[in-house]
């Protein structure tokens, strides 16, 4: 029986799974009609503003995986944890898939090898089946990468799984471990009289049943194997018939068992399975990890889920490095997501990551322009000259870009000679996207290219390149030039006061009442955000505002997520055009990083707020922090449960990280676009600096050299230590102390000295930019 057969036959013998109410369903189908964020602006208006509880209550919860076509990516169709132990810089070699419902642990790939975990009444149960008797999944500790789950069979068995994946001496291969105990002493078939038929009684006799995909091996010692490869590891008491491990758990009684599955099988050495080889595997693997962790920067705030993200998206993004995703078709290089995370993970202190990134970015040579272009090369041009002047600025260490330079170079060429023989001043047309053949004018990829043309021609111009960078600096102000001619000739006032500017220039392309209600407007709000994002449209000027304005008006955002159709979620449902269908929509929170990058941009606190726990309640998993490239909004056909489209994504754990640290440290540019000055704490919660609460930001990386600063609030005052860096030359710095409403600042003593230079409006401090250690103590008042 396939598992799939399994679970629908012991649904409709007494599982009764989780619907949707219709209450439920119109509120969200309201909500998407709508063309503003309804519920953004609810939480926005509300005394407190936008916090991860209230963010939580519009929306069920996120547990599926899907495939195209909304297949289901797992047999059960719960999304899988990645775990692994990488050797270094350039992700996992080898990764294990522990599926969240705890009902299988699969190797490599989501349908590749796979150790089914089967409970209940002879085992016939498959773990986790009966999602209403489902609790967790959980991590360890909040964010460490240990799969937790409890469970309760149809016959009141309770059970407690816990799982993980390390390297351990015995073997070569990575090893997922596994700790099942049950506790049949409260259950139904503890209750059964002494009396009762002694058939009946046997057949309702718990069992633990451990099943591998693998057929034929044997058994000797407690292992599973075949030809000298090592399988499956089990502790004591199993018996095994040539299909399952299984064990017996008597009415009343309880029962630990352990397990240890090859991801690769081999030779192994013996593996005792006990408590205490448990406990060393596990604690081996904690080691490692917080390790890992010490290498970067660390963000702190006292809001522990929010810490427990930071650090399971770190982890998950340490083990994919340059993969979009992992387990599945997905698990390959994308750009430009990919050079997003590795400016990322460089922003965390990640340094060698994020140059790992770069080098597979760079070893993949873009389609050539000539012909009819199919896959968007100047737009990974662009996006890789920004990735690595990203780099060198934040780390400081410029080998990268010696080593680059040969390959930079010709995209330079490259790019110049499309410039040089453009009437318009900009880059030829290429394909509008991956999923889109269109050749375009694109904003959003010529805006990048603008942008990795300054940057990069900055950092040549300090690593001694005077030639090229003198030939980017040209390139970019004619491209820049040509751009903003093209927006000029394109964009329109709408009635309702908001600007429109087309991504394809020169096109016709019109405004869109609705973004969702088109697959091209869908993507408009995609990849808009890159050209938003790159400075083209000056920040904080009416042009800007006005864009801002029309993304709000016309459905760009749904709980400070960006929205989007999501169609391989939904099936053939995504074809649907009825207006009297349900809607079919969803959010994309991989391009949300570009927004949160355009947020901070124009000091929209309170939006880059309400994206934070926007991902955080409805664009991630609630107890294991996975996300997909997609997530579905709108109710899919006969669940409770919300899908993720080929989760886990680097990319959208990199939105999140990003939206975070933006928050608390954003960088300013010049005109010229080269670093300017520190904006610290400009967009944290008021909940944050409640009484008694504090922020710490450690060492984190900044194109000035490295940061670090605490803020603790107080009843009456603020105390702020600060560390400036000392790398590169301040322009300006501004500490804000967005305080809980009805306070604000009324004084500030900045090394023992009174301070005038803040704003009690808006709580902003300037502070001198002397490098070195620093104290403030800022008074409060009502």
């Amino acid at each position: 029986m396939t598992y799939r057969a399994a679970r629908q036959t012991h649904a409709s013998g007494g599982c009764r799974q989780p619907t949707l109410s219709g209450g439920y369903v119109h509120r969200v189908t309201l909500a998407l009609r709508a063309r503003r964020d309804v519920w953004g602006d609810r939480l926005l208006g509300s005394r407190s503003g936008p916090s991860y509880e209230a963010a939580r209550r519009y929306l069920t919860p996120l547990l599926l995986a899907r495939a195209a076509n909304g297949k289901p990516l797992t047999d059960s169709g719960v999304h899988y944890a990645p775990f692994a132990e990488p050797e270094g810089a350039w992700g996992a070699v080898s990764v294990a898939l522990h599926v969240a419902d705890g009902s299988q642990i699969v190797s490599e790939r989501a349908h590749g090898r796979r150790l089914t975990i089967a409970v209940g009444s002879r085992g016939g149960e498959h773990y986790g089946s009966c999602l209403a008797r489902l609790s967790g999944p959980a991590l360890l500790d909040g964010y460490l990468p240990v799969l937790e789950t409890r469970y309760v069979d149809a016959n009141g068995v309770r059970y407690r799984q816990e799982s993980f994946a390390a390297d351990v001496p015995q073997t070569h291969s990575l090893v997922s471990f596994v700790r099942l105990s049950a506790d049949a002493t409260h259950s139904l078939v503890s209750f059964v009289r002494l009396s009762a038929d002694a058939t009946h009684s046997h057949a309702r006799l718990t069992r633990i049943r451990l099943t591998p995909s693998t057929t034929r091996l044997s058994s000797s010692a407690g292992r599973l194997s075949r030809k000298g490869h090592t399988y499956l590891f089990f502790s004591p008491g199993g018996s095994y018939n040539g299909a399952s491990v299984k064990y017996a758990v008597p009415p009343g009684s309880t029962r630990t068992v352990y397990a240890a599955w090859l991801n690769d099988p081999m030779s192994s050495q013996p593996l005792l399975l006990d408590e205490e080889g448990y406990e060393a595997a596990r604690d081996s693997m904690r080691d490692y990890w917080e390790r890992r962790l010490l290498h970067g920067g660390t963000i702190v705030v006292p809001e522990n889920r929010v810490d427990d993200a930071e650090r399971s998206l770190l982890i998950q993004n340490l083990a994919l490095t340059w993969r979009y995703s992992i387990g599945n078709p997905y698990e390959q290089f994308s750009s430009p997501e990919g050079i997003d995370v590795s400016r990322v993970m460089a922003e965390y202190g990640q340094a060698e990551v994020s140059r790992a990134i770069l080098h597979t970015s760079l070893r993949k040579r873009p389609a050539r322009v000539r012909g009819t272009p199919v896959r968007s090369p100047n737009w990974k041009m662009g996006a890789r000259l920004v990735g690595t002047a990203e780099q060198a600025r934040l780390t400081g260490d410029h080998s990268l870009v010696a080593q680059a330079t040969p390959v930079l170079r010709r995209y330079v060429r490259a790019l110049g000679r499309q410039i040089d023989s453009s009437r318009t001043g900009l880059l030829q047309r290429e394909r509008f996207s991956s999923d889109i053949a269109a050749s375009v004018y694109g904003l959003h990829s010529q805006a990048v290219v603008w942008q990795g043309l300054r940057s990069m021609g900055a950092v040549w111009a300090e690593n001694g390149q005077a030639t090229l960078a003198r030939k980017c600096s040209k390139l970019a102000v004619r491209l820049g030039n040509g751009l903003r001619r093209a927006i000029r000739a394109s964009e329109r006032r709408l009635p309702d006061g908001s600007l429109f500017i087309p991504v394809r220039l020169y096109d016709d392309e019109r405004p869109y009442r609705s973004l969702t209600a088109s697959r091209d407007g869908s993507y408009w709000n995609l990849v808009m955000p890159y050209a938003l994002a790159s400075g083209i449209v000056k920040p904080r000027s009416s042009q800007a505002l006005g864009v801002f304005d029309y993304m709000q008006r016309h459905g760009s955002r749904i709980l400070g997520l960006p929205r989007s159709g999501a169609y391989p979620l939904y099936g053939a449902a995504g074809g649907s055009t009825s207006r009297s269908a349900r809607p079919v929509s969803g959010s994309n929170p991989v391009y949300g990083l570009n927004v949160a990058r355009f947020l901070a941009d124009n000091d929209e606190a309170g939006q880059l707020v309400l994206s934070l726990y926007g991902e955080l309640a409805a664009a991630m998993s609630p107890g294991t922090f996975v996300s997909g490239e997609g997530v579905s909004i709108a109710p899919l056909a006969g669940g409770h449960f919300r899908a993720m489209y080929l989760p886990p994504n680097g990319a959208s754990n990199a939105a999140f990280l990003e939206t975070l640290r933006l928050m608390l440290i954003h960088e300013t540019t010049s005109r010229r676009g080269a670093p300017r000055g520190l904006e610290l704490a400009f967009a944290t919660p008021r909940a944050w600096l409640r009484p008694g609460q504090s922020i710490e930001v450690r060492s984190m990386p900044t194109s000035f050299g490295r940061l670090s600063y605490t803020i603790d609030a107080g009843g009456d005052t603020v105390s702020v230590s600060l560390t400036v860096p000392a790398r590169r030359r301040l322009g300006s710095l501004r500490l804000r102390v967005r305080l809980p409403e009805g306070k604000r600042i009324s004084s500030v003593l900045y090394d023992s000295s009174t301070s005038r230079r803040f704003d009690p409006r808006t709580g902003t401090i300037e502070l001198p930019t002397t490098p070195g250690e620093h104290e403030l103590l800022v008074g409060l008042g009502q």
